[in-house]
């Protein structure tokens, strides 16, 4: 295992204002998932996993087309959540569409010739429907994803409807100023935890690390020499597998034992921050080995 390298405060800034501190999901974001996932999953020891989200990721592609029937934002509470610096869509005040339940069902059915019969098992609470079930696991999942109750068979599908959700109303968002001027630790769009890093390259944006969301897949930019939850600049360290993922380091910060993934775009330019994260899963393992951290990421795919 790599280790060590040391990034020092100053390295890759760049000058207040000349970047794009906040970038709304694409369109073809859950296409470019699931082709980056079916080639990850080529002689992969996840192979089978890897390409069931391939399906799972491309059936969110095809829903995010369709979602169109979603409710608009409010635009009061955009008004109100950039006076007062709250990001606009956290789910405690924009709540979900109901709609998300039959989305699930949806979603189960798109990939059902590619789970296997445990797995088909594992989901009869889910295809039973009963919505205060339903609507307690997302609950869950989004406040309180370490809980013993949480299904986690049942998670995995729940967070693919939701991110749909939550992306569609994050690209709704699209050129309007939200007041957003740097640096947080959560999404400042929903207010969600990042699944991990991204490092551009490329464009006015290269070699700045972005967080993205786990929820709407938004990303937003943080200095490259700053741990994202203490704000610490010094000694930030990255640990890797280099021999067998060039592209993916993960990044502990010395002061709070915070760790975080990170994948590099100048080393493949297919990167993407879930499905990389979870092909790269081997490197949390010998960094667990190797030293003590806390992860500050989620992924709906690796609960």
């Amino acid at each position: 295992m790599t280790g060590g390298s040391v990034l020092q405060p100053g390295q890759l800034e760049t000058a207040a204002g000349s970047i794009v501190e906040l970038c709304l999901p694409a369109e073809d974001l859950f296409l470019r998932r699931s082709r980056r996932l079916q080639h990850l999953a080529k002689n992969h020891a996840l192979e089978n996993y890897l390409l069931f989200l391939t399906e799972l990721t491309r059936w969110q592609h095809d829903e995010l087309l369709s979602s169109t029937q979603l409710p608009p934002v409010d635009n009061h509470l955009l008004l109100q959540c950039k006076t007062h610096r709250l990001p606009p869509l956290a789910p405690a005040g924009w709540p979900r569409h109901a709609s998300w339940r039959t989305a699930v069902q949806r979603a189960i059915a798109a990939t059902d010739s590619s789970l296997p019969q445990e797995g088909k098992t594992a989901l009869a609470p889910l295809r039973r429907g009963d919505t205060a079930w339903m609507e307690r696991q997302a609950d869950l999942l989004l406040h309180n994803p370490g809980e013993k109750s949480l299904d986690v068979a049942a998670a995995l599908f729940i967070g693919a409807a939701l991110q749909v959700h939550w992306a569609f109303w994050a690209r709704s968002l699209i050129g309007l100023d939200l007041g957003f001027s740097g640096h947080s630790p959560h999404c400042p769009v929903c207010g969600s935890a990042p699944v991990s890093a991204i490092v551009h390259a490329g464009g006015a944006s290269s070699g700045l690390r972005y967080l993205q969301c786990s929820l709407c897949s938004s990303q937003w930019h943080v200095v490259r020499a700053k741990c994202s939850q203490c704000e610490n600049t010094k000694d930030i360290e990255y640990y890797g597998l280099e021999k067998m993922y060039e592209a993916v380091r993960i990044e502990m910060c010395p002061a709070c034992r915070s760790s975080l993934k990170v994948v590099f775009q100048e080393k493949d330019a297919a990167v993407d921050a879930v499905a990389d994260d979870i092909a790269s899963l081997a490197v949390d393992e010998e960094m667990t080995k190797a030293t003590e951290h806390t992860p500050i990421s989620i992924n709906f795919f690796m609960l």
